[in-house]
């Protein structure tokens, strides 16, 4: 997991390239006004989605992981929680839609963490990373506005 600002990118100069032109690109042609969908930045190897969403109570979700895609997920209005955790994906599998959505939902481990996402906030996930995003901060729910980038695992 990687976490920056994207007005701040500088502070994060070991990204991957690829990564980095990804939120550039975000960055260049997304903002509150944008219409919600998804949008292609190279084909299905890169692309986003703009959604509008509302937070839910942290209990109310399971952790995801993917194995294919890397997830940039952007707050572009509002705030979010984003519960992580660091133990190995592939424990305890409740949904497993790998194969056809690059998507599997896991038992909530114990030891999970909150980050709260700010407007410009990122946090990148990597493949088997373990995180459950739309959290509700201090039970407050709320609306946002966020990207998910979808970088291909194979294009780095």
């Amino acid at each position: 997991m990687i976490i920056g600002n994207i007005e701040h990118l500088d502070r994060v100069p070991f990204l991957p390239k690829k990564l980095q032109r990804a939120i550039e690109y975000v960055c260049d042609n997304v903002n509150s006004n944008t219409p919600l969908g998804r949008y292609e930045i190279e084909g299905n190897d890169i692309f986003f989605i703009v959604s509008d969403s509302s937070t839910r109570f942290i209990d109310e979700a399971l952790p995801e992981y993917h194995q294919r895609y890397i997830d940039v997920q952007i707050v572009i209005n509002g705030a979010e929680g984003m519960a992580i955790a660091t133990l190995p994906a592939h424990t305890e599998i409740v949904d497993d839609r790998l194969e056809k959505d690059d998507i599997a939902f896991v038992k909530t481990p114990s030891e999970e963490t909150m980050y709260v996402a700010h407007v410009n906030d990122f946090v990148i996930f990597y493949p088997g990373e373990l995180h459950k995003p739309l959290c509700a901060i201090n039970q407050q729910l709320a609306k946002i506005r966020k990207v998910v980038v979808k970088v291909d695992v194979n294009c780095l």
